[in-house]
């Protein structure tokens, strides 16, 4: 049986998620970010869920999704009601989970053509020095 590796086109889309980094295309991302289908903002300035703000809700929304997908980490954490509330307020659906399942969304909807944006937290790396 021959296999052959087959990458979507026309959107960046999540080859790995680990505890502290996750794998976009073939880029190795360590610090918290966002995904639309056609680019990544990097960094975010969020490394936990209660450090969730106005400020990055509208960093998320400036992308215009119609859906966002929230990824909190190893395990999912829900944000304030505020931090919801911005979204709904806007009529953009929020949704928060782990950032393994919030990866496997991201690539389901944005190969089905959805205007998808992945909000993943990711904690900081301690510095060794």
């Amino acid at each position: 049986m021959d296999l052959s590796l087959e990458r979507p086109e026309g959107y960046l889309f999540i080859r790995r998620v680990g505890e502290r980094s996750i794998t976009v295309v073939d880029r190795e991302l360590q610090t918290s970010f966002l995904l639309a289908p056609d680019k990544v903002v990097e960094p975010w300035a969020v490394d936990d869920v209660t450090a969730l703000d106005e400020g990055a809700g509208e960093a998320v929304r400036a992308l215009e999704p119609e859906l966002v997908l929230l990824g909190t980490g190893v395990r999912q954490r829900f944000p304030s009601a505020a931090f919801m509330a911005g979204f709904l307020r806007k009529g953009v659906g929020i949704e928060v989970m782990d950032n393994a399942a919030a990866a496997r969304t991201y690539d389901l909807l944005a190969s089905e053509g959805r205007r998808v944006v992945a909000a993943f937290i990711l904690p900081r790396t301690e510095s060794s020095d």
